[in-house]
């Protein structure tokens, strides 16, 4: 109360501000207008706008002020970098708020993991929030260490940042009204939940929204986009490294405003950030693509915190948080300073990391022989890629296999959680490779080991690889390892700064564009392709599913 009464003070212009910001051209994000007016700080909150006295003084002059920038969906893990390395990347690039679905670490540490995660975030100046993982696993295809429970979740819904349920993947089992689902969904805390149905319309979109499942970040067409805003739902346009969205959604905001979107980034790798940027890259490419800055920029602040229920963020405005960002342009997107809760960023902590999120890759011996596709004389179903999507075709082909010729590789899932030996195998077209092959311990969203290859051998070594680094990502030709980036936390985060994580990650890269794999995001495309919650076809450790059926179904067409 006594910080309220303050603040009250300054507003009234009773106390003089601890900073006022003079000169710029302030952005009001619920009229979208551009306002020549100075902004009033204390105790990092907004007092007013208007004419205001300080103790210090911030000249923005030709400077565009507006809000700082929230990812409306992420996971953090997807970055390979410790909270810290990545609070230090995007907070330069605006991004002042993220919503993370902590769903990958819970698949390989249970809810232990969730909450280490929390309590690193804790320390940030970064805002952290989460959303309370609701599929754990995704399907029941998937092998995580160990499913999460109603009172798992109930337990992290009672967490302080923790705003609701994140995204519903198991949507076939929503609609069908599954009561293990529908469970989920009646819990304390979790009115607000995040959706993740791709491909889903009509009717069964109607029974997905009527579950109170009210946003959804996996559309990729136009006709997906109106059906959800039609509906009532949030729609979050995603623009990842292995899924780009956005312009094939953009045209909506012609079509309707920019009313009840938001942009997120969900699944955004480390190299990615570096050479586009974060949010801002999003806002940048909105208006590259005749979005209005003011447009682009509503969506990037206020409508995020709107949807998350986040009040205090969003805007530049009485009584709302001072995340404020200084543009010189409306074109770039760069801010030249970035104000947080009213004031620079300094030095960001490092969080403990205890020695349990480690050592999780636990693999009976794996032999080439494991890598055998077993004889069929008929087709057999192939995952067939999708160029700059993580939905997938179906196809059919004939052996011999694997054959570079016709761009046939093997894919194998191994279970690396409890050590059983499980171990699914198909093929897929659309990787390029001519030789060796390529793992990661990375592999949405239980996060088994995935190696594809056309070479058996090479498929054996790139795991035992990864066994001997607890983690990460491998490149291996003729037996050879030929670019590796170790992720020793929970095989999905490294514990090295930026620099020599990017180093790596792009070594990598370009070891699997010199076996022919041409894909911009090779390894994020090779994780997804173990989702089992995505069209049309996947691989776990038990085996392909028709995801379209949700159902495992054989290697023979």
């Amino acid at each position: 109360m006594a910080d309220l009464s303050r603040r009250l003070a300054v507003a009234r212009g009773d106390l003089p501000a601890d900073l006022v910001v003079r000169g710029g051209r302030v952005l009001s994000v619920f009229t979208r207008e551009w306002l020549e007016t100075d902004v009033a700080i204390v105790d990092g909150w907004i007092a007013g706008l208007g004419e205001y006295e300080g103790r210090e003084q911030l000249d923005a002059s030709g400077r565009f002020v507006v809000p700082g920038f929230i990812d409306a969906h992420l996971h953090l893990e997807s970055s390979k970098l410790l909270v810290d390395e990545f609070a230090r990347l995007v907070l330069p690039l605006g991004t002042t708020a993220v919503v993370a679905d902590p769903h990958e670490i819970a698949n390989v540490l249970g809810t232990d993991g969730v909450h280490w995660l929390l309590d690193a975030c804790a320390v940030l100046p970064l805002d952290v929030y989460f959303m309370a993982p609701s599929c754990v696993p995704a399907s029941s295809f998937e092998s995580p260490r160990r499913p999460l429970g109603e009172g798992d979740l109930q337990g992290l819904l009672r967490r302080r940042r923790v705003l609701g349920l994140a995204e519903m993947m198991n949507f076939p089992g929503v609609v069908a009204g599954d009561e293990h689902e529908l469970v989920k969904l009646g819990l304390d805390g979790a009115a607000h939940v995040d959706g993740h149905a791709p491909g889903v319309l009509g009717r069964h979109l109607n029974a997905y929204a009527a579950a109170g499942i009210r946003s959804d970040h996996e559309a990729y067409t136009l006709e997906e986009g109106r059906e959800r805003l039609r509906a009532g739902m949030w729609l979050l346009i995603r623009e990842a490294s292995g899924a780009r969205n956005l312009a094939d959604l953009i045209p909506l905001v012609a079509e309707f405003g920019p009313h009840r979107l938001a942009f997120c980034t969900d699944d955004r790798e480390p190299d990615h950030i570096v050479d586009e940027g974060h949010i801002n890259s999003m806002v940048r490419q909105a208006v590259a693509l005749g979005v209005a800055p003011e447009d682009a920029l509503v969506m990037a602040t206020l409508n995020p915190a709107t949807w998350h229920g986040l009040g205090h963020l969003g805007a530049v405005a009485p009584g709302y948080q001072a995340d404020l960002l200084l543009l010189p342009d409306l074109e770039r997107f760069e801010p030249e300073l970035v104000l947080k809760r009213g004031a620079p960023v300094g030095e960001i902590e490092r969080p403990e990391v205890p020695d349990w999120v480690r050592h999780t890759v636990r693999v009976r011996a794996v032999s080439a022989r494991d890598f055998e596709v077993p004889a069929v004389d008929g087709p057999v179903r192939v995952i067939g890629l999708v160029p700059g999507q993580i939905v997938t075709d179906s196809l059919v082909e004939r052996p011999p296999f694997p054959d570079p010729e016709r761009d046939l590789a093997k894919i194998a899932v191994i279970e690396r959680h409890l050590g059983t030996g499980r171990v699914g195998i198909g093929l897929v077209r659309g990787f390029g490779l001519r030789a060796g092959a390529m793992a990661t311990t990375i592999s949405h969203d239980a996060h088994n080991i995935v190696v594809v290859g056309v070479d058996d051998g090479d498929m054996q070594r790139a795991v035992q690889r990864l066994l001997e680094l607890g983690g990460g990502e491998v490149v291996v030709e003729q037996r050879g390892v030929r670019a590796e980036l170790p992720l020793p936390i929970a095989g999905l985060l490294s514990d090295a700064p930026l620099e020599d994580v990017l180093r790596a990650s792009r070594e990598c890269v370009a070891a699997a564009r010199r076996l022919g794999c041409e894909i911009p995001a090779p390894f994020q495309t090779l994780s997804f392709l173990a989702l089992s919650v995505i069209p049309s076809l996947k691989i776990t450790d038990r085996g392909l599913v028709d995801v379209d059926r949700f159902e495992i179904v054989p290697l023979e067409a």
